[in-house]
């Protein structure tokens, strides 16, 4: 590759701190809250998760770009993340089944992303600091101007964004003869979860964020799922509404991530937005009904109170996070509802939690019959 002079770029966190760094050659400015995620694979899925809305992501692993793109490795239609700031940005890749190279999937979606940053710097105030707002600019000339504009960004807490990222119009995932027959509420779905429960024996029906349950029951389902998503979970009054009748009626109702902290809001367990969240594929999480551990992929900002889970009569936690003792996991004692923090479908990460999948269908088969 021909040696290029690239333009200078900067993060500026909210507090005012600055990292430098440079354009990997999309200028441009864009705004977010900033998040790191761990994990040492899989960048594309994450670059498309719906549940990284609005967020700039800060990539630990050193070297990003250096396998490119596959054109089937998508969580989503298109980016989701807000920006990108990592260390070494590979302009050349080497995989034989690529698509093509980061940069250009980049320039596709007009995606701002800067590299030669300190990240490992950066990461560490993050933790000690807090996730907070940020932006990341190649206009490092007019820092009053990016303070300004900073300081206009909305916080995430208190801030709905499902409908940003979900379906406009039902759609369907699957094959109609298949056995069940399973409505999702997508609040901001990924793929690979959908491609889970299809293999599953399912059919499933994808709706809105908005959607009503009636909406959902008069396709009749067998049952019922509530995705992942990003944003804070409170506002989504809508979904903990239907979650309540779901739950009301005794069906079968599976909840990942957003999901999980809905099915909370809708038992009156409140949520709370997290120092800094779990990012990355090597969170470990035990299994409290089967002693076992689990390594899985997460993505959240926001968890649910564990003290007013223990206090619930009739709910109990199935899965707690080892690092920091948070809720990872709940089911209802009398109702046929589970949930978890985490993602079972992982893409990327390990599958060490599929099971859950096989839990839903089992639940749905002890109602058919």
């Amino acid at each position: 590759m021909k040696y290029t002079t690239r333009k200078k770029a900067l993060v500026l966190l909210a507090d005012g701190t600055i990292f430098y760094g440079k354009s990997i050659g999309i200028e441009g400015t864009v705004t977010g809250e900033i998040c790191f995620n761990t994990g040492m694979t899989g960048y594309q899925e994450i670059f498309t998760d719906p549940s990284y809305f609005g967020q700039l992501m800060v990539t630990t692993n050193a070297h990003i770009g250096n396998y490119g793109v596959n054109n089937e490795e998508v969580e989503s239609e298109g980016i989701k993340i807000s920006g990108l700031i990592c260390r070494n940005f590979s302009f050349e890749h080497s995989r034989i089944d690529s698509d093509g190279n980061l940069k250009d999937w980049f320039e596709k979606h007009n995606l701002v992303a800067i590299s030669d940053v300190d990240t490992r710097a950066l990461v560490s105030y993050i933790r000690d600091n807090g996730a907070m707002n940020a932006i990341i600019s190649t206009d490092v000339e007019n820092i009053d101007a990016l303070k300004e504009q900073l300081a206009n960004t909305p916080n995430m807490e208190g801030l709905e964004l499902a409908s940003k990222v979900s379906t406009k119009e039902p759609y369907f995932v699957g094959n109609e003869n298949a056995t069940y027959k399973i409505a999702a509420l997508d609040i901001g779905i990924k793929k690979n979860i959908l491609r889970n429960l299809a293999k599953r024996d399912a059919y499933i029906k994808v709706y809105p964020y908005n959607a009503k349950f009636n909406e959902l029951a008069a396709w009749n389902p067998d049952g019922y799922f509530i995705s992942n998503g990003p944003g804070d979970p409170e506002p989504l009054t809508e979904a903990q509404a239907l979650a309540k009748e779901v739950i009301a009626k005794d069906l079968p109702l599976f909840g990942i991530c957003l999901g999980h902290q809905v099915i909370a809001l809708a038992n009156g367990i409140s949520t709370y937005k997290m120092h800094n969240g779990h990012r990355g594929i090597n969170h470990p999480v035990k299994n409290l009904e089967t002693g076992k551990g689990e390594i899985t992929s997460q993505n959240h900002g926001f968890a649910i109170n564990r003290e007013e889970t223990e206090a619930h009569p009739d709910v109990e936690i199935t899965h707690l996070h080892l690092n920091d003792d948070t809720v990872a996991g709940i089911k209802m004692k009398s109702k046929n509802v589970f949930s978890v923090q985490y993602h079972p479908e992982a893409s990327p990460g390990p599958h060490d939690s599929e099971y859950l999948f096989d839990q839903f269908i089992e639940n749905i088969k002890a109602v058919k019959s």
